[in-house]
């Protein structure tokens, strides 16, 4: 069953069960499917194709989520951490018609952002006259954005099919669990929290509640209060939540120091977005925190693989869900099931490219191996391309040749894999001083979104040669050599910084 039929299903047989909760709403399933039923049939009036959305987490943004999919409107959720420039690049290349958003004075400044023309559900609806129209997928309803491995972001073209099938195996599985009450940590632009959260969530007749994100303590697209999260998950007594590998450790943390202890109301915590260790996973555990670990893409419309209560293998992904199959080629993971229409932009691209897709295997670019348990493995990625506990996709070239734009650097190598921010290896010119590097740092940091920026950095004792063997015959940087040599300084690095706490 569809989700929006799920959803009416719901309100006919348990009208008054809260379905949706905001900081003041607590709305019903009756008023739920009500609502999307007036909503879709506003946005069918305005004659909207593409709209974009970029607001706050609240029920407002589910509420045109969902209606958006009943009026068969193309949804493009705009994520919080775009800077103006990849907003703009997004609203053009979508042909976005109109946007809604709680925040006007941001799109005030670009050229493709006309005058506001009302408001829908509480957010602004702002014309978008500068786009054009663009001749997208087949059945494409929702353009979710990564935040792009350089500087432009990277649109994914899902079906309404390949997010209700994802949902629908996420449901069978955890259904067992019991899990009544999702609270939303993550923004409702992320797809991972949108299909593994609010979507499951409500297949199971579950209530999604999601307050702004500043009430759960977030600040920027990184910045975390760790004892305001904690406050938030205890007004809220949810059963099950998401997090990235970052909100895991403060909320470790937190418990470990005796300034919180996790509510016996959490049945189920997913982990995703990047790499987790097994030993946070097995200390969260000990601390009362029922975390699993899972994996997967947005191509693949989120979650491919998820570790269980009675199916667990801390370290491990997880084994696939049932709507999919995942095999390792030449270390590559691949995955067969639903997937992707194309990315935006390119053109005549349907269901993939040539270089990711073989047949029906979608190729994930990550490197992995199955155990005789059937839990898959990651191991790496299979292209330079660093996924921060964030989960922000980050290309170190792209940042690295930013800082090298000034004579005064010679030779730098941006780390983050697995970390909460950007670091850098630094090679100055000679005579250049700290103070002097530290400027050039803070001038290229404004022209980059935060996920990027670098906040910390250590001077490299000597250059890189390809003689020690830290850069290849063309000059590049061998990565793995320069972090198991510099291991002591990098963790030096990340030790001294607190700017997630």
């Amino acid at each position: 069953m569809q989700l929006i039929e799920q959803i009416a299903a719901h309100a006919a047989s348990s009208p008054t069960r809260a379905a949706l909760i905001g900081v003041e709403e607590n709305t019903s399933y009756a008023q739920l499917a009500q609502t999307i039923d007036s909503l879709a049939g506003t946005l069918q009036q305005l004659g909207i194709a593409v709209l974009g959305l970029y607001a706050d987490n609240g029920p407002q943004w589910l509420l045109l989520d969902l209606a958006c999919q009943k009026a068969g409107v193309t949804l493009v959720p705009l994520p919080g951490f775009f800077t103006p420039q990849q907003l703009e690049h997004t609203i053009r290349t979508s042909g976005m018609q109109a946007l809604l958003t709680d925040d006007c004075e941001r799109f005030t400044p670009l050229s493709v952002v006309g005058e506001a023309r009302g408001d829908l559900a509480g957010l602004t609806l702002i014309e978008t006259p500068g786009t054009e129209r663009v001749a997208l997928p087949a059945e494409t309803a929702k353009i979710t954005f990564t935040s792009g491995s350089t500087g432009t972001p990277r649109g994914v073209c899902l079906a309404n099919e390949t997010q209700y099938t994802t949902a629908a195996a996420l449901a069978e599985r955890l259904n067992e669990l019991d899990c009544a009450r999702h609270l939303c940590l993550l923004p409702l632009a992320t797809l991972l929290e949108n299909v593994a959260g609010a979507y499951t969530c409500w297949l199971l007749g579950g209530t999604v509640i999601a307050p702004p994100l500043a009430k759960l303590g977030f600040h920027g697209s990184s910045q975390l209060d760790a004892a305001q999260l904690c406050r938030c998950i205890d007004e809220y007594q949810p059963d099950s939540l998401i997090l990235l590998p970052q909100i895991l450790k403060l909320l470790v943390a937190q418990v470990h120091l005796g300034q919180w202890r996790a509510p016996a109301s959490l049945r189920f915590i997913a982990v995703g977005g990047g790499k987790v260790s097994a030993k946070l996973l097995l200390q969260a555990r000990a601390l009362g925190l029922p975390v699993f670990e899972g994996y997967g893409l947005s191509e693949c419309g989120s979650v491919v693989a998820l570790n269980l209560p009675g199916a667990d293998c801390p370290g491990a992904a997880g084994r696939p869900l049932p709507h999919c199959e995942i095999r390792i080629r030449d270390g590559e993971v691949q995955v067969r099931g639903p997937r992707y229409l194309g990315y935006l932009g390119d053109s005549g691209t349907v269901n993939g490219t040539a270089s990711d897709m073989d047949g029906d295997w979608l190729a994930t670019g990550d490197l992995g191996a199955i155990d005789n348990d059937g839990f898959l493995h990651i191991t790496g990625r299979k292209k330079n391309l660093l996924i921060s506990a964030f989960g922000r996709n980050i290309s170190p070239e792209w940042i690295e040749s930013e800082i090298l734009l000034d004579q005064q650097v010679l030779q730098c190598v941006v780390i983050g894999d697995a970390r909460p921010h950007c670091c850098a290896l630094i090679f100055p010119h000679p005579g250049v001083a700290d103070a002097q590097v530290d400027d050039w740092l803070n001038t290229v940091n404004q022209r980059l979104p935060d996920y990027a920026q670098v906040r910390n950095w250590s001077r490299l004792p000597a250059p890189l040669t390809f003689a020690d063997r830290l850069l290849t015959a063309n000059g590049r940087p061998r990565r793995d050599a320069i972090a198991n040599q510099y291991a002591e300084s990098i963790e030096t690095l990340y030790g001294e910084s607190h700017a997630f706490l």
